[in-house]
């Protein structure tokens, strides 16, 4: 039933005439609704009020469609008032005639005596006091719901925006992980296929897993937190592949729920720079360890890795690097308020905390 309502409203909005028809029948509506309480009618008084509904039409289009946009909208206040002045005291003439020269006139049985044009007028304080009112409230009400409409529509617009902004950029910084990720893959199965080692097949196959994951698997905002382990095992599988006994690494997982949504490649971006500034800087044996927690949707994420002393020269590198740079970005994209990211540096390690609301 609520869909069907709310299919109802959507082609309403589509229709522009039809909310006008609707607007102008419900006015209609609750002009002869409150003429009894018995609701008992005659056919003269619902021909009163349609007559007269068709000069309060006049008055609303030529407010709302003429003199706004082109008098007060383009701040000509003097001539705007001006205008307000002169067609309401025309249109409420204009209601007096319809009363006196034709609803009258088809309703009253009878010889009876009508104003003349002349004394209609002159009467201008009858005029207002009995016309204008009745005239300009429907103005009003349609004046109002238009506003409201177009305030609507213009907040639904600039969020619409910031949505295709948001996404746009995302996708620019995804765009700028791929190649980067794939490019040091790839550089693992090519020491691998010079050495002849048997671990080359393995290799591909861990690649073709994660080349399926970041092409196929996360292009939504979010995927479960099971799906972005599985990346991280393979890129970790691979970088063991590679380093060998140089690499000395830790996995620690504490996962309440595995179908606990997450933005698809920001962790494993994370450790890509463990290893990129880690252990390919040095030709020491290098401890990469990774703490990865969530509970009641809340991701404690913690890296360290051992650097050589050489790196010190250049401490701004692993803050600066473009893998750095975009894992920020992203988690001010989509997580506004929600994350903690800090990075404490020592003269032989980096340690990367990260805490995200994930509700």
């Amino acid at each position: 039933m609520k869909d069907y309502f709310l299919h109802i409203i959507d082609y309403v909005q589509n229709r522009r005439w039809l909310e006008h028809v609707l607007f102008w029948l419900t006015i209609y509506l609750l002009q002869v609704l409150g003429l009894h309480s018995d609701f008992r009618y005659s056919d003269g008084e619902f021909l009163h009020k349609l007559i007269m509904l068709s000069t309060k039409i006049v008055v609303a289009y030529t407010f709302i469609y003429y003199q706004v946009p082109k008098l007060l909208y383009k701040k000509k206040y003097v001539l705007f008032i001006i205008s307000i002045v002169i067609t309401s005291y025309i249109f409420c003439v204009l209601d007096r005639l319809l009363v006196v020269y034709i609803v009258e006139t088809l309703l009253r049985k009878g010889t009876f005596e009508q104003e003349s044009v002349v004394e209609i007028l002159l009467d201008i304080r009858k005029l207002y006091s009995t016309y204008f009112l009745s005239l300009y409230f429907p103005t009003l009400i349609f004046f109002t719901l238009k506003l409201i409409k177009e305030k609507f529509i213009e907040t639904s617009q600039i969020e619409q925006l910031k949505r295709e902004k948001s996404l746009a950029e995302l996708n620019f910084l995804k765009a700028q992980i791929h190649p980067h990720f794939l490019f040091n893959t790839l550089n693992n199965l090519y020491v691998l296929t010079l050495q002849k080692s048997k671990k080359a097949p393995e290799t591909v196959l861990k690649l073709s897993q994660i080349l399926d994951y970041m092409l196929y698997q996360c292009n939504d905002k979010h995927v479960t937190i099971e799906k972005e382990l599985e990346l991280i095992q393979n890129y970790i599988d691979l970088e063991k592949l590679r380093y060998g006994e140089r690499l000395e690494l830790k996995l620690n997982k504490n996962i309440d729920n595995p179908q606990t949504k997450i933005a698809p490649l920001i962790l494993v971006s994370i450790i890509e720079n463990a290893f990129k500034h880690g252990i390919s800087s040095t030709i020491d044996k290098t401890i990469v360890k990774i703490d990865f927690k969530v509970q009641n949707k809340t991701l404690n994420f913690n890296v360290f890795n051992t650097k050589s002393k050489l790196v010190q020269k250049d401490n701004t590198k692993y803050r600066d690097g473009i893998g750095q740079k975009n894992i920020e970005k992203q988690l001010k994209l989509i997580y506004p308020d929600k994350f903690q990211f800090k990075i404490h540096e020592e003269d032989i390690s980096y340690t990367v905390k990260l805490n995200i609301d994930l509700s």
